[in-house]
């Protein structure tokens, strides 16, 4: 969630620092500072609650150069300790004004360290627990073991601290060094040409390098500008994942789209033929990094799909497929619930744990918890060296690109794509469909990408349609078997994005107790199955649709195109093309994608930073 950068070389560190927190806006914050040391050895900071513009306020209001120095580090703070205020924003600063930290994540343990520094005469500023460590690290320079010593101080700090944090630490005395330090969230390392960077994530210094290196867990990185090293906690050396950036600030800019939201929404093609490219190789579905083999595939007898949010909607999704393509069981778990119910694993459940950032903390500890328990841990991905995909045994990265919107798009389609791509590797293991039948179910993936593209034509009449429906309350969603996932995901991008009362339905449970809720005007958008499909279930959503009207509501129906049952039961129809049952959900989300950002934006909200929202929940 909280964005971090830091920054030591030559130039002038505030721009650098400011500009790279606008870049990381998208993570999600409702605070923001930045602390420069200058040459002479002289702290600077200043921070504001609110959006970044408050914060450049504040900065054109200091004198004319106060703020000039090499050697530089900033924060986007999403609150978690005390209220999103002024005093609580980061960076926070030592006791004699010398010492500054940000920090990403929760120190489980800074209740007794607290009371340790207010036992030694220090007053607190903030309510945060982050205040903690940069006064235990100048009680340690000025008087401890590492008097003196910058580097051997924040050590000695970081080996008391417990949870999961990122902390980036910079002292007046040491102009030119910054020591930074991960356990379980994320940082990497920006090496530049006479510069270094630190960074929640690459956006934070991709505009001046290309080259990082990825910090594993528990890694301390220090930097200057000219150099950096790797070490422990204990400060024994350690090595680094270097990587090169394959993509650029072009893939962060709106492309002509008022939001990034509306962007993404459009790059859903690409997203999905890239996720699936390379994935069908000597007539067989082969997956990225499988460190599972076909033998360990045969043995499993259990699937277990963990994930958050709109992951958890694309790991619905899994278990129709993964079962009708196995005939192995699937149990699809909320990650913030799973582990909190002692579910039954063993060395043949295999888990499948859904992150976009892969850095969820729920659904990192999920995985932690089926890793005791001996199960087989397959990630699913889209940012490459996050810790969910490092702890698991296998990983099937999605390769959708960065997704600034908060709100996920193409992200959850790259997710469905990898999950059928999990079940037919697993049918393929262990023989419950024949090659060619693998080869056909894996020809019909590829086309998706082409009926994307087709739905995609549908957002203008989309938006119209939204546009008309701006002063609704409340919006209900229902669908049967796969539209049944469909439905949640749409009401939760409408929840997201417009902040209006809005629930998803199985059409089959309207009778039982949802149907109170029917009245004259209220709108309901029904996902159609295809009539080709299961003609049980088109019949049936049919017959729902009649009950709905039958109470004066409003029906936006979307079904194939050449439905003619359909047809003179929706007040409004939005047609897509024709599929597969299982592959359907690829093109019936998207015009719920386009409704709730149309209607979000007729409402005049920001589509990108929906209110109390993070791109990535990096705390439980």
């Amino acid at each position: 969630m909280c964005g971090i950068v830091g920054y030591v070389g030559k130039r002038d560190a505030l721009p650098i620092v400011v500009e790279a927190l606008r870049r990381m806006e998208y993570r999600g914050y409702d605070s923001a500072g930045v602390a420069i040391v200058d040459d002479s050895g002289h702290l600077m900071v200043d921070k504001r609650a609110g959006r970044l513009e408050n914060l450049d306020a504040a900065l054109a209001a200091h004198p004319a150069g106060s703020f000039a120095g090499t050697t530089g580090m900033g924060h986007t703070r999403w609150a978690t300790h005390g209220r999103p205020t002024d005093r609580n924003a980061h960076p926070h600063v030592s006791a004699d004004g010398k010492a500054a930290v940000v920090h990403n994540g929760i120190i489980e343990n800074f209740a007794p360290l607290r009371a340790e520094v207010e036992a030694a005469g220090i007053e607190f500023s903030s309510d945060t627990d982050t205040e903690t460590a940069v006064h235990l690290l100048a009680l340690e320079y000025d008087g401890g073991e590492h008097a003196g010593d910058f580097i051997g101080s924040a050590y000695a700090v970081l080996r008391r601290l417990e949870g999961a944090f990122t902390l980036v630490f910079t002292h007046a005395d040491h102009p030119g060094t910054i020591v930074a330090a991960r356990r379980s969230t994320p940082l990497v390392v920006g090496v530049g040409d006479g510069e270094m960077f630190v960074g929640s994530d690459v956006a934070a210094f991709i505009e001046h390098t290309r080259d990082a290196v990825e910090l594993g867990q528990d890694q301390v990185v220090v930097i200057t500008a000219d150099d950096y090293t790797i070490t422990d906690f204990d400060g024994v050396s350690q090595q680094g994942k270097p990587f090169h950036i394959d993509w650029d600030l072009a893939a962060a800019e709106k492309g002509g789209h008022d939001f990034f939201m509306l962007k993404e929404i459009a790059e859903q093609p690409q997203a999905l033929a890239d996720t699936l490219l390379g994935h069908f190789e000597n007539g067989r579905v082969v997956l990225d990094e499988q460190r599972l083999s076909d033998g360990d595939l045969r043995e499993i007898d259990k699937v277990f799909v963990v994930a958050c949010g709109t992951a958890y909607h694309a790991g619905m999704l899994a278990k129709y497929a993964i079962e009708h393509w196995t005939r192995v069981p699937v149990e699809v778990e909320l990650a913030s619930e799973f582990r909190y119910r002692d579910p039954v694993l063993d060395r043949s459940t295999l888990v499948v744990a859904i992150s976009q950032s892969g850095e969820t903390a729920d659904t990192l500890e999920a995985v932690r918890h089926a890793k005791e328990q001996k199960a087989l841990v397959l990630a699913i991905c889209n940012t490459n060296g996050a810790q969910i995909p490092r702890e698991a045994d296998a990983v099937l990265y999605t390769h959708a690109g960065p997704e600034i919107g908060v709100a996920s798009t193409k992200c959850f389609l790259a997710q469905i794509a990898a999950t059928y791509l999990v079940g037919l590797a697993l049918a393929q293991a262990r023989g419950t469909k024949y090659p060619d039948e693998v080869a056909r179910e894996y020809a019909d993936l590829e086309r998706m990408p082409d009926a994307v593209a087709e739905v995609l034509k549908t957002g203008p009449a989309v938006r119209d349609l939204a546009q008309s429906l701006a002063d609704v309350n409340t919006v209900l969603f229902v669908g049967r078997h796969v539209g049944y996932p469909v439905a949640l995901e749409g009401a939760l991008k409408l929840k997201e994005l417009a902040y209006i009362h809005a629930e998803g339905f199985a059409a089959g449970e309207l009778k039982h107790g949802p149907i109170a809720l029917l009245e004259d005007d209220l709108t309901v958008i029904v996902i159609m199955p295809s009539p080709s499909g299961r003609a049980v279930l088109h019949s049936k959503m049919v017959s729902n649709i009649r009950e709905i009207q039958a109470r004066g509501a409003r029906t936006i129906v979307i079904a194939e195109s050449g439905d003619d049952a359909v047809r003179p039961l929706a007040d409004h129809l939005i047609e897509i093309p024709q599929c597969s049952t299982l592959l359907q959900p690829l093109v019936s989300t998207v015009p719920l994608q386009i409704f709730a950002a149309a209607l979000a934006q007729s409402r005049g909200y920001d589509v990108d930073k929906p209110r109390n929202l993070a791109k990535s929940v990096t705390v439980e």
